[in-house]
């Protein structure tokens, strides 16, 4: 029987993906539940599992868009007792060979100038078999780039566009030919650049942002903190902290804590516009911006207010190895109220972050710098860090603004404020 495998839904917005990655090939036996390919969205990038056991054959290749629904394979499952059966089978001691049996094999059909059905040949996907077959290539002078040196589609036809390039001429309009070719190359983006289309998530992240800066009214205000209090409590408590709980105590966690104390501080930060009504959130669902090869992804710590130190470490470090995997789901990323992101960790000193839409608030940390500072009519070099606050013009006032940054630099500043539950 034929087991159609079609793009599942992975979201109620989600209408589309790309296919990034086949974990498995055509003519490839697979067990039911093992991964088939990787399904990359403008949200998530998952895995799409094998729902029978069985032969696979793929429809469609790596980097294509598919719809949800859409048949991208079929899994022939009658051949799942053939497979088995050889599993099962006890291997048979080898006769010794015949002289003649040394030989190579004769390609059946050679003498008819048909291709060969050797054991090379018998190992191709029907595909590439039909472009062998229909362009009488010679397999042996074709190098295999798949699983096992496995011949693939794109070898094949990468071999009929060698055979069918002309012979270079020497003469002036061999020389003409070849700048028209080059210059035709690139125009395809081999030469001097390069064009490809963005991934999924690439484009939902530049459709986010652009949307942020075209309908709210985005404004910066910032602020330095001295991060001496902080450092010097990590410090103090690692040893203990890990020993507890099995993690470092990081830098992140203070942040959350010291967010939530500034949002209940100034309540409408921590609220969205929507048409004519403003949305007053009084739960403290927290965006963590986390960078990853694919792009930008912002899960959140539910009810941050209600968790310990260890709790936010453990949710953030979750995220971000997820995030990095690629196995963070939907759900990860929906429903915060506001959102802090890092660019410190890359270097970044001052920066000025743009809206998580339709949030009304995003925080900006930065990188920790040593800095000159007068303390009480002294000099004294602190580590510093530059504070960043965009928000909504629409919804929050200047003042209430600097106010929940203050809030924010008096909590890292002094983390008596903030309920140390280490």
């Amino acid at each position: 029987m034929i087991i159609e495998v079609k793009v599942p839904s992975v979201g109620e917005s989600v209408t589309s993906g790309v296919v990034s990655a086949w974990h498995k090939k055509s003519g490839e036996f697979v067990n039911e539940g093992e991964p088939l390919f990787a399904l990359e969205t403008d949200k998530v990038s998952t895995d799409i599992v094998a729902e029978k056991s069985g032969v696979l054959e793929t429809k469609v290749p790596e980097g294509q868009e598919v719809k949800i629904g859409e048949v991208v394979g079929v899994i022939d499952d009658s051949k799942q007792q053939l497979e088995q059966n050889k599993a099962d089978k006890p291997q048979q001691k080898k006769k010794e060979a015949k002289p003649e049996e040394n030989a190579p094999p004769v390609a059946a059909g050679a003498d008819r100038g048909e291709p060969a059905s050797t054991p090379l040949a018998t190992a191709l996907s029907p595909a590439v078999r039909r472009i062998v077959e229909e362009e009488k290539l010679e397999l042996q002078k074709i190098h295999g780039t798949g699983e096992g040196g496995r011949l693939t589609k794109a070898d094949v036809l990468a071999a009929v566009e060698e055979r069918r390039k002309p012979e270079p001429s020497s003469g002036p309009a061999g020389k003409a030919e070849e700048k028209i070719e080059a210059r035709e190359v690139q125009q395809r983006g081999e030469g001097r650049f390069v064009r490809k289309k963005m991934s999924p998530l690439r484009r939902k992240v530049a459709q986010q942002l652009a949307m942020a800066q075209h309908t709210a009214a985005i404004l910066t205000t910032f602020n330095e903190c001295d991060m001496s209090a902080v450092q010097e409590l990590r410090k103090t408590r690692q040893e203990e902290f890990t020993k507890k709980h099995g993690m470092k105590l990081g830098l992140m966690s203070f942040f959350v804590k010291a967010s939530v104390e500034a949002l209940k501080t100034v309540p409408v930060v921590n609220g969205r516009i929507e048409g004519d009504d403003f949305i007053q959130n009084n739960f403290y669902d927290i965006g963590v911006a986390v960078a990853t090869d694919r792009g930008l992804v912002v899960p959140v710590v539910r009810e941050a207010d209600k968790k310990s130190f260890a709790d936010l470490e453990r949710d953030i470090a979750g995220y971000a190895a997820r995030a990095r995997d690629g196995k963070l789901k939907i759900e990860d990323l929906q429903g915060g109220t506001f959102t802090i992101t890092n660019g410190g960790i890359f270097g970044s000193l001052f920066a000025t972050p743009i809206l998580n839409a339709p949030q009304s608030g995003i925080l900006g940390m930065h990188k920790i710098m040593p800095r000159p500072m007068a303390m009480d009519g002294k000099i004294e070099v602190r580590p510093m860090m530059y504070l960043a606050l965009s928000y909504d013009h629409r919804a929050i006032d200047g003042k209430e603004a600097v106010t929940f940054l203050i809030k924010v630099k008096e909590c890292i500043e002094d983390p008596t404020k903030l309920p140390l539950d280490f």
